[in-house]
This record gives C-alpha cells, sequence and structure tokens, in this order.
C-alpha cells in the first residue's frame, strides 16, 4: 500500500488532468474486477480508510465502492504504471463487485488458477452451511480425521495410477486428491494461495 505523500507527488497528475484511471484485481484469483478513477483525494482517502475510493466523472464526487451495496473492496496493494499514469490496486472484495450483482464488471478470464479459487469458495460455502446431499459437507461433518484419512487414501491411489502408466485414472486420482487437500486446507482455515505462497518463497536452485 501507499505509505506517504511521495507517491502522490511521483503520479502524473497534469497528464491526467487530475484524474487517474484505476484498475481493480482480485488479490487472490486475479481477475480484474472493475475500473475507475480517482483524484488525489480519493487516492488519500483510499490509503487512509483501506476501502477503495473513486472519483465520479458524472456526480462531481468522491464515492467510496460499497458504500450503497455494502460491497466493499478492501485494499491489500497500491501499484503505479511504469509511466506513473495509472493505478492498479489488489483487493480483497467484499460480495460482488459489479452493479449487476456479478463478480466481475469483465467476463472472466478462466484461469487454472481462477478455477482454483471458485472451487474454494464453492468449498468454504459448504463448510459453513452444511448443505443436505453435499459430499463436501459431509466430510466436514465427519471430522478432521476423516478429512486426512481421505487425502491419505487418494495420494495411494493416484500412486497406483501411476505404477499402472494409465493416462485416465491418474489424471481422475489426481482430481481427487486436489480436492479433498483443498478441502483439509479450508478445515485449517487456510487457502491454496498460501501454499502457492510459499512455493514461491523457495529457492528455484533447489527445485
Amino acid at each position: 500500500m501507499l505509505n506517504n505523500n511521495s507517491y502522490l507527488d511521483k503520479l502524473n497528475w497534469k497528464k491526467t488532468e487530475g484524474i487517474i484511471p484505476t484498475i481493480i484485481q482480485d488479490h487472490l484469483s486475479n481477475q480484474v474486477l472493475m475500473h475507475g478513477y480517482m483524484t488525489k483525494e480519493a487516492l488519500l482517502k483510499t490509503e487512509k480508510e483501506g476501502l477503495v475510493t473513486f472519483y465520479s466523472r458524472t456526480k462531481k464526487r468522491l464515492w467510496t465502492k460499497g458504500e450503497t451495496s455494502g460491497n466493499f473492496l478492501k485494499v491489500i496493494n497500491i501499484n503505479m504504471d511504469c509511466d506513473f499514469d495509472a493505478l492498479l490496486i489488489f483487493v480483497n472484495p467484499i460480495g460482488k463487485t459489479c452493479h449487476l450483482n456479478k463478480y466481475s464488471c469483465f467476463s472472466l478470464h478462466k484461469s487454472y488458477l481462477n478455477f482454483i479459487y471458485q472451487l474454494e469458495k464453492i468449498i468454504e460455502n459448504r463448510k459453513k452451511s452444511h448443505i443436505k446431499n453435499s459430499y463436501t459437507s459431509l466430510l466436514y461433518n465427519s471430522g478432521t480425521k476423516r478429512i486426512a484419512q481421505k487425502v491419505g487414501e487418494e495420494a495411494i491411489e493416484t500412486i497406483l495410477a501411476a505404477m499402472k502408466k494409465d493416462s485416465n485414472e491418474i489424471i481422475n486420482e489426481s482430481s481427487d486428491l486436489i480436492y479433498h487437500l483443498l478441502v483439509l486446507l479450508h478445515d485449517q482455515n487456510l487457502n491454496f494461495n498460501l501454499v502457492i505462497e510459499n512455493l514461491k518463497k523457495r529457492k528455484m536452485k533447489k527445485l
């Protein structure tokens, strides 16, 4: 996040006539959520309160995203581009960003990471809601020991599939393994993003 006013001085406010275009991106899924504009006042308010605040060119005033809907954008990190005339803000979205009640104002980019993110949201929902006839809810009701056992079972089945050199079975068993691992992570109040961050911290020369 921006920590002092020196960043404001680096932005080329003259080139943009006092209004900086701003892209909002989900810090977990990397999905672009929306586009807006900021003045110096909007940027200062965003940094101070930790919630994205834009400048409305139609209403001619500052507006904090979610001030009416409750769908706020909690700031994780703010970045400037190389020309200092645009901002990229990574956020934790609370609720759906788009005014049409959609997750994003843009069409979703169906990346692998984004799919994992959406799958985790479903798993977390099942953990909290305990939906009847849901296998995921049944696992959570069974407790940590059973969930951990399933991870072990699926790992063994994946190994056996590899020993048989059965490509289709390897894919199926690997899918089961990853799914149950995600369930276990959320059982421990963790998520796959933390695993990715940990992998990034490891030195590549050790791989």
